[in-house]
């Protein structure tokens, strides 16, 4: 996963750090592991909404909405995805789960408007040791999302 995200990234001629780190299972393990503000953090979280696996991000600060996500995409029912439907639609365990749709995972991407009060952004890059560290503007350019919205709350 790590390198098929950082052969994306270099295909797109974008600038960014990686870390190799101590595993980190909280957002602010994350954070602290790389120096960053928590809120620089993006989280990925898989779903289900209705009948579909979604990918939604938000900055790691916050937690997810699920009743905004509902009323935008007109759904009745949410549910984050267990273990066991996450490593079978992506291979990965909770909390390494990058921030990026297609190519790199086979699911639709939604990022909150969180995300785009901070300059940059940081995830774990497919491993709770890895993280990368690059321009939000630039991962917005690459990752291409579905659609941004507010999702999000404190």
């Amino acid at each position: 996963m790590l390198e098929a995200i950082r052969a994306l990234l270099e295909e797109h001629g974008a600038e960014f750090r990686q870390l190799h780190h101590e595993p980190t299972r909280t957002s602010q393990q994350a954070a602290d592991a790389r120096g960053e503000p928590i809120e620089i953090g993006g989280k990925a979280i898989v779903a289900k909404v209705d009948e579909t696996f979604r990918l939604f991000v938000i900055s790691a600060a916050r937690r997810l909405h699920s009743r905004a996500i509902c009323k935008r995409l007109g759904a009745q029912r949410f549910r984050f995805a267990t273990p066991e439907e996450l490593h079978e639609l992506t291979g990965l365990v909770p909390g390494c789960v990058p921030p990026f749709g297609r190519p790199i995972l086979d699911l639709d991407l939604y990022v909150d408007t969180s995300i785009l009060e901070n300059d940059r952004i940081a995830f774990n890059a497919g491993s709770l040791k890895d993280s990368i560290i690059l321009d939000r503007q630039t991962w917005l350019d690459i990752a291409r999302p579905t659609e941004v919205f507010s999702f999000s709350r404190p």
